[in-house]
């Protein structure tokens, strides 16, 4: 009888998928935070929750591990240094998956997968002042006292200024 494995094939054939998953887990480490499907995202939590637990034996052995997965120096030094650093008193659970509106193009369940400790605060956008429903709508035809008109009039020159203004040009 056949057994069903519990990994997501994404597509892809294993060594396609080990490089995406390799990859996705190279950027985590670098941003902290990246933007992907939520299949992909899932898969990559699994391959860098083992990742940071191992980094976190912080042995040789454990470097030579990791580096079998992530192929970049600079992932590394990032990892050994600045994550582990940061979540080397958390048990577990070093990723959150947010998810997100679909993807515009083929309406793909689209997520957000970042490290927990290296999570920003979102910032509240401040909401808009409420305005007159006349200064809202296009072609109103209430118009308030305090919205200057849209064309200026502008001041007639005298008489004057507009002959003087010929007379040097006609005398060159």
């Amino acid at each position: 009888m056949r057994k069903v494995k519990p990994a997501r094939k994404l597509g892809r054939t294993a060594a396609h998928r080990r490089a995406t998953l390799s990859s996705l887990s190279t950027q985590l480490i670098l941003h902290k935070r990246i933007e992907t499907t939520e299949a992909k995202a899932k898969e990559t939590r699994k391959v860098v929750e083992k990742i940071i637990t191992k980094a976190l034996k912080g042995t040789v052995h454990a470097q030579r591990e990791i580096f079998k997965d992530i192929r970049d120096k600079e992932a590394i030094k990032t990892l050994f240094g600045e994550v582990v650093a940061k979540v080397g008193d958390r048990p577990g659970g070093y990723t959150r998956i947010i998810k997100l509106c679909p993807r515009f193009g083929d309406a793909a369940k689209m997520a957000v997968i970042e490290l927990v400790d290296f999570a920003e605060a979102p910032v509240a956008a401040p909401k808009a002042a409420k305005q007159d429903r006349a200064k809202r709508v296009k072609g109103s035809k209430k118009v308030t006292g305090d919205v200057a008109p849209a064309v200026a009039p502008v001041p007639s020159a005298p008489a004057e200024t507009q002959e003087e203004a010929k007379a040097p040009e006609s005398a060159e």
